[in-house]
């Protein structure tokens, strides 16, 4: 009697194959290219023109037009003076709607690292006053664009990739009347390790970084820091005597970009503020 061999259908998947190994240092971004959503302005922004400073091509997304065309000048000013037309490109558009990160990722040909920074705080409010329109809201301005990029990424990123969220330290330091939204951010916090497991197999990796206060026009948009004596007054209280930087917030940003061996992780940058 004949030994039965085994069909097609019965063989066993073949095993993925391990995670690239590259330069873990931000240098080692060279030549790979960036979508950052929401990269207009603050974090994102610094962002790019990091990335662009050690040779990465640079896909930023926004919905305002003239703030995106300033952005991308901005970004491309970082670069040698003789940058190739697409070393930057600006999108304009929704980055949570579908049709705006393809089109992002068809005009940069290939993308190998995604950060998503936008997101509007929604919701804040005592929960007793909270409607259903409210808690829409919350969830919509972080979940919406989460979910939309972890589709693309998913489909899209080649072995080695990266998609990083952003996240903020009042997920562990909450406020009264921010239910809504820091739900919504503590969310993305847990949608973050499911994604880094649910992804692993591609060779994909998934993090975020939870922001403290750092110096944007975000902060300087609330009321009594529009100025830096304000902005200066207000960190003295911090333990190092400051808020952060854009850049200095973006640095984690390219470190977990660069760093091939780190996912499922939510890195705290906040200049010791959860401490005290």
């Amino acid at each position: 009697m004949s030994t039965p061999t085994s069909s097609p259908a019965s063989s066993p998947a073949p095993e993925p194959a391990p995670v690239p190994v590259r330069n873990p240092l931000p240098g080692g971004l060279a030549g790979a290219t960036a979508v950052l959503v929401g990269g207009t302005s603050g974090i994102g922004l610094a962002t790019g023109v990091l990335l662009r400073s050690v040779g990465a091509r640079v896909v930023l997304v926004g919905r305002d037009a003239d703030r995106l065309k300033a952005a991308v000048s901005r970004v491309r000013g970082a670069g040698p003076d003789e940058d190739a037309d697409d070393a930057v490109l600006g999108v304009a558009g929704d980055g949570a709607d579908d049709r705006t990160l393809a089109e992002a990722f068809d005009r940069a040909g290939q993308v190998d690292h995604v950060l998503v920074t936008a997101g509007g705080i929604g919701g804040v409010g005592p929960v007793t006053g909270l409607t259903a329109d409210d808690l829409g809201a919350a969830f919509d301005s972080r979940l919406r664009g989460a979910f939309a990029a972890a589709r693309t990424v998913a489909t899209r990123l080649p072995a080695g990739g990266s998609l990083t969220f952003s996240s903020g330290i009042l997920v562990v330091r909450p406020r009264a009347g921010m239910s809504a939204p820091l739900t919504a951010a503590g969310a993305v916090e847990i949608l973050t390790r499911a994604l880094a497991v649910e992804l692993a197999p591609a060779r994909l990796r998934v993090n975020t970084v939870r922001f403290g206060r750092i110096d944007t026009p975000l902060l300087r948009s609330q009321p009594g820091l529009d100025s830096d004596a304000a902005v200066a007054a207000a960190g003295a209280s911090a333990p190092l005597g400051r808020f952060g930087t854009a850049e200095e917030a973006a640095a984690s940003v390219l470190f977990l970009m660069a760093n091939p061996y780190v996912t499922g992780q939510v890195v705290t940058v906040d200049g010791g503020e959860t401490l005290v």
